[in-house]
């Protein structure tokens, strides 16, 4: 005789409903966000974007990601930042059969359009307690000039 989950079917109203948001958010021209542990699209990290004299601060929420999770490149002027993880847990009897086991692949990104180009060479990055921040030296203007010769 099998054991019945009572919240099983309230579980799987929650999945349902959550497909059904992703699917939406997924559509064209949709301003609908992901929600949390939803099986849509990558959900959007939140961003903050500090302009100091020679840098601009980038600055994500990544909680709960590896820094092996977490891909950030910069390419002109646009930074893009995604974070990828898997997750797993179970639960089983005493004759070690699942009564329960769960996966779960959860995805992050975000691309951002910085006000003028950066010294991508120059840039660096540190990962601390679910922090990414990002350093992006502006680039220098004064290199990019050159002598016009008049005839």
């Amino acid at each position: 005789m099998s054991r019945r989950n009572p919240f099983e079917e309230i579980e799987r109203m929650f999945e349902r409903m959550n497909r059904q948001f992703g699917e939406l958010s997924q559509g064209e021209g949709s301003q609908l966000p992901t929600p949390a542990g939803g099986t849509g699209g990558p959900q959007a990290v939140s961003i903050d974007v500090a302009e100091q004299d020679e840098e601009y601060m980038v600055t994500a929420d990544l909680p709960g990601y590896e820094k092996g999770d977490i891909d950030l490149s910069i390419s002109e002027r646009t930074l893009r930042v995604s974070a990828d993880r898997e997750e797993s847990s179970e639960e089983s009897d005493e004759e070690g059969t699942y009564l329960r086991r769960e996966r779960r692949r959860q995805s992050v990104s975000r691309a951002i359009t910085l006000p003028e180009e950066v010294s991508e060479d120059d840039a660096n990055a540190a990962y601390n307690n679910g922090v990414l921040t990002v350093t992006l030296p502006k680039r220098d203007r004064s290199n990019d000039s050159r002598s016009i010769d008049i005839s």
